[in-house]
């Protein structure tokens, strides 16, 4: 007999905050017992432990026998989800940080929000050196909720913290990329049952439970509420309007939410870091720009002294010191005075300047990238507000907020809490209500419990649903992007919507995915079930798209098609669910159904719903064509037929650069159906080989693409059937790199090793090679191995310096420098990677030592060289890839002194991005129309 489910004897919320992670918790049984926070027992110094209410969300990665095992012991045994030697988190981690830079994992939390990386590789400490074991934001996030079940399981053995009822908080404005990602870091931390609840929510549910006794007084004359949330890393916006029954008691309705901000105290951190960092160098001959390392270990300092220089009692200044490296620790420290007044200045004028209500938000091409992190471009909070309320001008009907809750450590700063309110007051022109909130560090987690009580019914309750309205982006027949609401705002947690009006037909065994939008705003009455709404005349926000294979539960081998409808949920827990339900058992409350996943990995995909965009009507008659070259029944076709299929296909579709995407992959798919007939001939080989690279490149860019992939790579380990013939050699390592934007590091790495061996192996080696390993040419391996983004950073920097001896050995022969070399050097090294992550860039060191050699060479003569140095200096505004300001310079003034493209210039001397021209030399061809690379 299976045991009863363990009644919860606890309510914990947790607020896991970019810079504090704080646990709240409240007894299950008794309503009345109030809320206590859990004192949690950290490293204060090496060897001390103390129990303090915030556990900084930091961990420091120590060099071997940094740190004596005794120094590490905590009351409980250690482990760590991350597999990393002796981390250390909390109190001491912010101390050795300050200390020793390069070694300290901050800000997690924002990086969890970052979609332009990968946030399940280990990518932190940002800017690290070689040496320092490395975490994911995942990862990273799981330890600090791992510490903390630990902690809890100390303190109550009898009562673990996975058997309670658990609350974690996260930003209102996360997507569902973020929250998913949130919920496995608790999975991976041993939480797998939890509910996700808003941060400014938490922080008005604080305030609702403080205040229970005395709330309708406390709200009379109060309407609508607007829950400011800055924290450490971002900036939250949420409005609650307040209307009363017939008893006079407050009911309450959250009614928007504002975008993501990548803005808040760390922010605050940099800027003054900024102005130190510009102090210190000015008694340095030639200047100093701190590494990304030590640049960080400054913000620490600065974090520090901005708080002493906002607080209660301020002292008139304060000094921040820098120690020295290494042996230099001290005699190689600097010291920077900074006053009240210049803090004041920066912070509470640069971040919350009085603005007027008509000014928004400023926006540009890039944002600020430090750390690697995409900061907001203006760090004005109120501007951002401004925006704010005019985008929910129509929810508002003209009432602007007259109550205001504060949240957030920036807080605690009166100077900045003042601002805000009189910025407010003054769009009003009247007066608003302050709610007090008694602890801004903490307030969020005690209103996680305080939520957990009023799902009990034992609280008051904000009312409000689903935040946002969720869309199927439709795009019919080419026309301006068109989505139906499947999910309409307001919509209530727990309960199932289906879209009756529209049915899809599936295959079943084959992928199938769905793209979704989500409203960042609407104006007036929002969209209801199934009404059609313009993506390009409102700001929508593009999230990651939903994909599955579906099989039937009673034969995974079927293949017929089948008709479903979509059924949505905003779930318990505050994700958003979406399945595919068989339409024979749409009204069976049990019936075949399968649960949509977003797909968090991969790279830019084009924007629109590939399957449903217009394609050629004339596509039948390209898969026939296909068919009669490639087709299992075999056909008189003779070998001019064969060549000469891409211009036959061309005659019916057009010429095929202006095949886009859809097109693209449908003819790959074709192709991908009758790869068996590739092996009749040579012939067949190379016009196989040459279409499906050029139709499926560059790897990614549609939902399906890692499914296509998965496929192709079925062929890599049976290489070539005319392994003889060097088109049809040369046309496999083409197909290789066009398509390698899709590959995962494992199969780009199998990649290099066959590389490695075509560069390096000996006579005695190739005659031994296996027939599966294809041959390939210098130049074949040199375009390939610039391809492989995904390598690590260390493997690129041998490639690298395989194609600088190549320069070095033309030169010494007196020959002009190889364009494709160049080409080559540039990709290896770009600063800005097009398909990989920025954290897997050559050293910035190495990528110096390589202009230099650059810089020899003759720019007038030899133009690619310049259009190498340029790429290699591209800047990108992350200290920890960007070359130094001097040699910057130097490449700046060459490229102008040649009369090298104003773009190249650009490109180095401020953060821009590619036109096509550059994007189609870098990748070596063009991309297919309407797809775009960020970078």
């Amino acid at each position: 007999m299976r045991s009863a489910k363990v009644q919860p004897a606890w309510l914990v919320g947790i607020d896991l905050g970019t810079t504090n992670t704080v646990v709240a918790y409240a007894n299950a049984a008794d309503a009345q017992a109030g809320i206590q926070l859990l004192p949690i027992e950290q490293l204060l110094a090496p060897g001390e432990v103390g129990a303090r209410p915030l556990l900084p969300s930091l961990r420091y990665h120590p060099a071997a026998g940094e740190l004596a095992a005794g120094d590490l012991q905590l009351p409980w045994p250690q482990g760590d989800v991350t597999s990393t030697e002796h981390p250390v988190l909390g109190a001491m981690a912010r101390q050795l940080g300050a200390q020793v830079p390069g070694r300290l994992v901050t800000s997690a939390k924002s990086w969890l929000s970052h979609a332009n990386v990968d946030r399940q590789a280990p990518i932190l400490p940002w800017g690290a050196d070689a040496d320092v074991a490395k975490v994911s934001p995942v990862a990273a996030s799981a330890s600090y909720l791992a510490y903390v079940r630990a902690a809890w399981n100390h303190r109550f053995p009898h009562a673990p913290l996975e058997n309670q009822e658990l609350v974690l908080t996260i930003p209102a404005s996360f997507d569902e990329g973020a929250r998913a990602l949130t919920l496995e870091a608790a999975r991976l931390a041993g939480l797998p049952t939890l509910r996700l609840v808003e941060e400014p929510q938490a922080a008005f549910y604080d305030f609702l439970q403080r205040r229970r006794a005395t709330l309708r007084a406390d709200l009379a004359n109060t309407r609508r509420i607007l829950v400011c949330d800055v924290g450490g890393g971002t900036t939250d916006f949420s409005l609650i309007d307040v209307a009363f029954d017939i008893d006079g008691e407050p009911q309450l309705t959250r009614s928007s939410v504002g975008n993501h901000l990548i803005l808040g105290g760390d922010n605050m951190d940099l800027a003054l870091a900024h102005l130190v960092e510009t102090r210190m160098a000015a008694g340095v001959e030639g200047g100093m720009k701190l590494s990304a390392a030590r640049l960080s270990q400054l913000m620490e300092r600065c974090r520090a002294a901005k708080e002493l220089l906002l607080s209660h009692d301020a002292p008139e200044s304060a000094t921040v010191t820098l120690l020295g490296a290494g042996s230099r620790l001290i005699g190689g420290s600097r010291s920077v005075d900074i006053t009240r007044e210049e803090v004041a200045a920066m912070v509470v004028d640069g971040f919350f300047p009085m603005v007027e209500f008509n000014e928004i938000a400023k926006k540009g091409r890039a944002g600020i990238v430090e750390f690697g992190l995409p900061y907001a471009q203006d760090a004005a909070i109120t501007r951002h507000l401004a925006s704010f309320l005019q985008q929910h001008q129509g929810a508002l009907r003209g009432a602007l907020p007259d109550t205001l809750l504060l949240n957030g450590g920036v807080f605690r700063a009166d100077a900045l809490a003042r601002r805000l309110a009189e910025t407010l007051a003054h769009w009003r022109g009247q007066p608003l209500t302050i709610l007090h909130n008694d602890n801004p560090d903490v307030a969020v987690a005690r209103g996680a419990v305080a939520y957990a009580l009023a799902r009990r019914g034992q609280a008051p309750r904000i009312a409000g649903g689903s935040p946002r309205s969720y869309f199927l982006v439709l795009g019919e027949a080419g026309k301006d992007k068109r989505a139906v609401c499947i999910l309409p705002r307001g919509s209530a947690s727990g309960e199932e919507i289906r879209l009756t009006e529209r049915l899809f037909a599936l295959r079943l065994g084959r992928p199938v995915r769905f793209h979704l939008a989500t409203s960042l705003f609407e104006a007036g009455t929002p969209p209801q079930l199934g009404e059609i709404v313009d993506l390009s005349a409102g700001e929508y926000l593009r999230l990651p798209p939903l994909a599955s294979v579906l099989h039937d539960k009673h034969d995974a081998s079927d293949k017929r098609d089948i008709t479903v409808q979509l059924a949505t949920v905003m779930t318990e827990v505050g994700t958003l669910e979406v399945h595919c339900v068989a339409e024979a058992d749409a009204d069976a409350d049990a019936g075949q159904r399968w649960l949509l996943e977003f797909q968090l990995r991969g790279g830019e995909e084009e924007p629109g719903d590939g399957e449903a965009q217009a394609v050629s009507p004339r596509i039948k008659e390209a898969v026939e064509k296909i068919e009669r070259i490639f087709g299992g029944k075999a056909q008189k076709v003779d070998t001019k037929e064969v060549r000469q299929l891409r211009q036959h296909l061309e005659r019916g579709l057009g010429g095929r650069e202006s095949w886009d995407t859809p097109l693209l992959r449908q003819l790959f798919d074709a192709l991908m159906l009758r790869a068996r007939g590739r092996r009749r001939s040579a012939e067949h080989e190379r016009v196989w080989l040459n279409l499906a690279g050029y139709c499926l490149r560059p790897g990614y860019g549609d939902a399906l693409d890692p499914w296509r992939i998965e496929q192709l790579w079925a062929l890599f380990d049976t290489g070539v059937q005319h392994h003889k013939d060097n088109q049809v050699c040369a046309e496999w390592w083409t197909l290789w790199r066009r398509v390698a934007g899709g590959l995962s590091t494992q199969q780009q790495l199998r990649l290099l090793d066959d590389f490695a061996f075509n560069l390096q192996a000996d006579a005695a080696q190739r005659g031994s090679r296996p027939v599966t390993l294809v041959d390939g040419s210098d130049d074949d391996m040199l375009r390939l191995g610039a391809s492989l983004e995904r390598i690590p950073g260390a493997y690129k920097a041998e490639v690298g310096a395989w194609l600088i001896k190549r320069l070095e050995k033309a030169d010494k022969k007196g020959e002009a420098a190889d364009t494709n070399t160049l080409w080559a050097l540039a990709r290896v090294g770009a600063r800005q990677p097009f398909h990989g992550s920025a954290h897997e860039v050559v050293d910035s060191a190495t990528v110096a030592g390589w202009l230099h050699v650059l810089l020899a060479l003759d720019w007038k003569k030899i133009e690619p060289a310049a259009f190498a140095a340029t790429h290699l200096a591209r800047m990108t505004g992350d200290r920890s890839r960007d070359i130094a300001d001097e040699l910057r310079a130097t490449i700046l003034a060459r490229l102008k002194a040649v009369g090298a493209p104003p773009l190249w210039q650009a490109m180095v001397g401020e953060v821009t991005q590619l036109d096509e021209a550059a994007t189609k030399r870098m990748l070596g061809e063009a991309l297919p129309p309407g797809l775009k690379l960020i970078g």
